[in-house]
């Protein structure tokens, strides 16, 4: 593999609530790295659609996972995180929402940690500390660091932009911190969000849960850009061109570096 790519998926998260969060680390993401306010997720703007559309670059209406529950590809598109394995590359699994274990295919990420959400006050603090063991033990080649409190503790029981809604985005952005300051020197991070929210739910056309950030902080990233015209399809192109793999024919998106 060309590079190593760490990747941190905040569920939930709306740009103006990221904005609005309070947390100083903000500012030094946008004075390091290249970044968006105004990706776009895809329809239905549900948590396991856009999670799928990310990972194998095909919008739902091609996959045909429509909503959280899974079911089989009917026209199968390798994902990147199967491609990873099959070029010989070791991939980690780090989430707290049981729905997201068929990212992918069995097999394709040797290390897997699963915690589940409301076990703790704070399980993306938990699962932040499993990744940080792993990382530095193992180094693997790509690692999906996927943080759910954001969605659950915080838009769908207390309302997207509450009080609590910005304080899990806060305590996600203190992980994100945690994550770069231990492995920004090897590693390239890519922070993204798969919807935003409004009231307390999700899943429509509204721009509240369509309109996503991204961040790419790396080497190959220009510090302090910002971009426009990025969706969840183009992470797993982005990815692949960072690892030195070749993106997959059936892939629709672009890679940003």
């Amino acid at each position: 593999m060309d590079k190593k790519v760490i990747l941190i998926s905040i569920d939930g998260m709306r740009p103006d609530g990221l904005k609005k969060c309070g947390n100083p680390y903000v500012e030094y993401l946008e004075k390091n790295c290249t970044y968006t306010y105004t990706g776009a997720s895809v329809v239905p703007s549900v948590t396991l659609p856009c999670h799928y559309s990310m990972a194998h670059s095909v919008l739902p209406d091609r996959h045909g996972i429509l909503t959280n529950t899974y079911v089989p590809e009917v026209r199968p598109v390798v994902g990147i995180f199967d491609k990873v394995g099959s070029f010989g590359g070791v991939g980690a699994f780090f989430y707290g929402w049981d729905p997201l274990r068929d990212i992918a295919r069995p097999g394709a990420f040797k290390f897997t940690t699963h915690i589940q959400s409301y076990t703790s006050e704070s399980v993306d603090t938990k699962l932040t500390d499993e990744a940080i063991r792993v990382i530095g033990e193992h180094k693997p080649d790509l690692a999906f660091l996927y943080l759910v409190d954001t969605d659950e503790k915080g838009g769908h029981d207390n309302g997207w932009m509450s009080e609590e809604y910005l304080r899990r985005i806060s305590i996600a952005i203190d992980n994100t911190k945690r994550i770069i300051d231990n492995f920004g020197d090897e590693y390239t991070v890519i922070i993204m969000a798969d919807h935003g929210g409004h009231e307390r739910s999700h899943g429509t056309t509204l721009p509240e849960d369509m309109t996503i950030p991204f961040f790419f902080c790396g080497e190959e990233f220009e510090r302090g850009k910002e971009i426009d015209g990025v969706s969840l399809l183009d992470i797993a192109p982005t990815i692949a061109k960072l690892l030195g793999i070749p993106p997959e024919k059936e892939w629709e998106g672009r890679s940003v570096c």
